[in-house]
């Protein structure tokens, strides 16, 4: 007889920040589809995250979050295969984190490398809130009160788990249950993050304005791809290109087979093939990629319901989870909700 081990716990989220677009896909959720056969898997919308710096207009919060997990089921998440729930439907996230800022240092999160980044980065909005700078301790609840083994991540990410892990380290160090220890340190597991260009060049995302977007049908995907930034230095039909300088080259790279790479790196080189061929082929393989995407995504934007029913089922599992998490956490630090010993 076979005795059969129990799956590592993956724990990893997206903010609520509305329909997903191709940089999404690359960077985590096309991952994601392929852990769900291999570890326990627990999706989180991270709502209150999205707050961090969306505060001041919450209007769309329960809609972005809908529109995140409509993009997870159209890519493949399944939820017979993994558990999908919402931040703020555990309410159990929220007290692990106001315990962590008991006891974490204020320069542990002052010193998160993306805090500074941002703060100069994002201007236009006041980031001097305590819910911006301890971003990374909920985080850190948010992991270890699933007792996550793993956290799928890119190499921006690792200092916020190696935070994690100090704030679970600095935890066990004060707080035991007959000795032994309540929280695990989870591992960062590092995932490639293939770069992928917007429409004009830049880094994928929402705040240029230069998405593809996993909801896009055919015919927008074909028209974004032809207004798309090619190589600088081949200006004319006649000039021959260098794919490996050209953004249309690096969709090729992610998303085209051998065979068009090659016809690519041939025809670009040599100035065989224009510029518009080539973005008809890279449009080719996007779809191939998305069309599958559009027929999943029919039944639950025709039924929103069906997909937040499969929220409300997660977050209700995820419940019991954190729950017995923070029986042993208030058990630990002699605040059970019990009733003391006579």
């Amino acid at each position: 007889m076979t005795i059969s081990t129990p799956r590592k716990r993956v724990l990893s989220g997206m903010r609520s920040t509305g329909k997903l677009h191709l940089g999404n896909f690359v960077g985590a959720l096309e991952n994601w589809v392929k852990m769900q056969d291999q570890y326990e898997c627990f999706f989180f919308v991270a709502d209150w995250h999205a707050l961090t710096t969306d505060y001041a207009d919450t209007s769309r919060v329960k809609q972005n979050s809908l529109d995140v997990a409509i993009d997870w089921l159209a890519a493949g998440l399944d939820p017979d295969r993994c558990t999908m729930f919402i931040q703020s439907h555990v309410p159990q996230h929220a007290e692990l984190h106001l315990l962590f800022s008991m006891i974490t240092p204020l320069g542990w999160l002052e010193r998160v490398p993306t805090y500074k980044e941002q703060r100069e980065n994002i201007t236009e909005k006041d980031l001097g809130t305590y819910g911006f700078l301890g971003y990374p301790l909920l985080q850190a609840a948010d992991i270890l009160i699933y007792k996550g083994d793993f956290v799928p991540v890119g190499e921006d990410q690792v200092a916020h788990i190696e935070l994690t892990r100090e704030v679970a380290r600095r935890f066990n160090q004060f707080y035991k249950i007959k000795g032994k220890e309540v929280l695990p340190e989870p591992q960062p597991l590092l995932t490639p993050t293939p770069k992928l260009p917007g429409t004009d060049g830049r880094k994928m995302s929402k705040s240029y304005g230069n998405t593809i977007m996993l909801s896009d049908p055919e015919p927008v995907v074909r028209q974004k791809l032809k207004t798309m930034t090619t190589d600088p230095a081949r200006v004319r039909r006649t000039d021959p290109g260098n794919p490996d300088v050209c953004p249309v080259g690096d969709l090729h790279k992610i998303f085209s087979d051998k065979a068009t790479m090659a016809k690519v790196y041939e025809g670009c080189r040599s100035a065989g093939i224009g510029c518009i061929e080539c973005k008809g082929w890279a449009a080719d393989a996007l779809v191939q990629v998305l069309n599958p995407m559009q027929e999943r995504r029919k039944k639950y934007e025709e039924n929103p319901r069906l997909a937040w029913d499969i929220l409300e089922a997660g977050s209700a599992k995820a419940r019991e989870v954190a729950n017995a998490t923070m029986e042993q956490v208030r058990e630990a630090m002699h605040m059970s909700l019990n009733a003391p010993p006579k």
